[in-house]
């Protein structure tokens, strides 16, 4: 692997380092002043349709999505422009149309969808025009092990019957979600990873019903469109909906997860960095017990740990995106859940250091240090808890160095 950025790469991050110093940073303040005075709690401030024209005049838009349908960059290549949208998480990834969940549902149609399908939401959720959710998790069942699955997609002539109920719907509450995809079962006689499929439901299709909005740990998540529990009461569409075939919806939940991954990772560590500048600027001017805050040890500790975990997530991170493009997610497997469980878990600590060095402003809304914490600890949980992968991926290296039996002599 070659650590160093190839020209396409280095030509787009200076463009966005410079849009993000003269763009996103400087409308942070008017993006929390416009979100706090919306009489629509989870629709955009107007804010955000005047940078995501400008992202888009600067050439930094769909950078996510590679091959026809996106700006064609690889894994490897997204990365590190990933990593600068986390230094504003609420405002660059929407602003450049890079934001969840619908970079992962574009992914899935690119990949999965009919040519059908990508005319009538691929081409509008590219065009930033709509926005979409993705409905897997169940507040009744344990959906780590999304095998559990209970909501039920049954074929009835020429359309499927939709009947469950769903939360943390990420992103339904923004009046421009448009559609959303849903993971049922269509056959719970199958074997256990064929019994899933998913189908793309409009919002506005009769019986679907958002309960209310749920909260992460106090926060509404608005910048995401926030996120939803929904009842999926007899909803019927065509069966052109349906995403692949019947039983695909577990192979496809895995495919669309694998870029995401990096995504997420990679925006932490710019989480992260973010983090760690403030701190540091923080305990420079702040005096205590005769000094400067920054010659304290234990603060001095912070700092270099810091760095250290930083500089190991991001070459990680970076390995399992050039292994991604280089040999494919299936043999990058290891590596993605290693970053799943070993990013959000360092970036959380950081932040954490920066709130403790900051004081009681750490846990204030006069820093961004709050949310950003909430936003590491959120997904030691989204798309799979730590333990999950942990235990994955503990099986895979036993496998590895489990004996060779001789084979048995007729």
């Amino acid at each position: 692997m070659d650590f160093r950025y190839d020209e396409t790469t280095e030509r787009l991050r200076e463009r966005l380092l410079a849009f993000m110093a003269e763009r996103i940073h400087p409308a942070e303040p008017v993006f929390a002043d416009q979100s706090a005075a919306r009489v629509d709690r989870w629709g955009a401030p107007p804010v955000v349709a005047e940078l995501q024209a400008e992202a888009r005049r600067h050439g930094l838009w769909n950078l996510f999505l590679p091959g026809e349908h996106g700006a064609g960059l690889t894994n490897l290549q997204y990365a590190p422009l990933a990593e600068i949208t986390g230094w504003s998480p609420e405002l660059a990834p929407v602003a450049l149309n890079c934001a969840a969940p619908d970079t992962g549902n574009m992914e899935l149609l690119a990949l999965f969808g009919t040519p059908e399908q990508r005319d009538r939401w691929l081409t509008p959720l590219l065009d930033g025009r709509i926005r979409s959710a993705f409905a897997m998790t169940e507040p009744a069942v344990a959906s780590s092990d999304a095998t559990n699955i209970a909501t039920r997609i049954e074929r009835d002539g020429d359309e499927y019957v939709v009947n469950g109920r769903k939360w943390f719907v990420t992103g339904a509450l923004d009046p421009r979600c448009a559609v959303f995809v849903v993971m049922g079962r269509t056959d719970p006689d199958a074997p256990r990873h064929r019994q899933q499929s998913q189908l793309l439901v409009p919002r506005d299709t009769p019986g679907v019903t958002l309960r209310r909005g749920l909260r992460t740990f106090g926060y509404d998540d608005g910048d995401h469109g926030g996120h939803a529990e929904i009842d999926f009461v007899d909803v019927r569409v065509p069966v052109g909906n349906l995403i692949g075939a019947e039983g695909d919806g577990f192979a496809i939940s895995q495919a669309r997860l694998g870029p995401g991954r990096v995504h997420h990772c990679m925006r932490l560590v710019g989480m992260a960095e973010r983090a760690v500048e403030l701190m540091c600027r923080r305990v420079a001017d702040r005096h205590a017990f005769g000094g400067p805050l920054a010659t304290q040890g234990v603060i001095r500790d912070w700092i270099a740990e810091a760095r250290v975990r930083l500089e190991q997530a991001r070459l990680l991170v970076l390995k399992t995106a050039w292994l991604m493009d280089t040999v494919g997610n299936r043999a990058a497997h290891t590596e993605i859940q290693a970053i799943k469980i070993a990013v959000p878990e360092t970036v959380q600590w950081v932040i954490d250091r920066a709130v403790q060095a900051h004081g009681a402003a750490g846990v204030s809304q006069d820093t961004p240090l709050a949310r950003l914490w909430v936003k590491a600890r959120a997904l030691r949980l989204a798309d799979g808890p730590d333990e999950v992968h942990r235990q994955s991926l503990a099986r895979r290296e036993l496998r590895r160095h489990q004996p060779v039996r001789p084979a048995a002599r007729g």
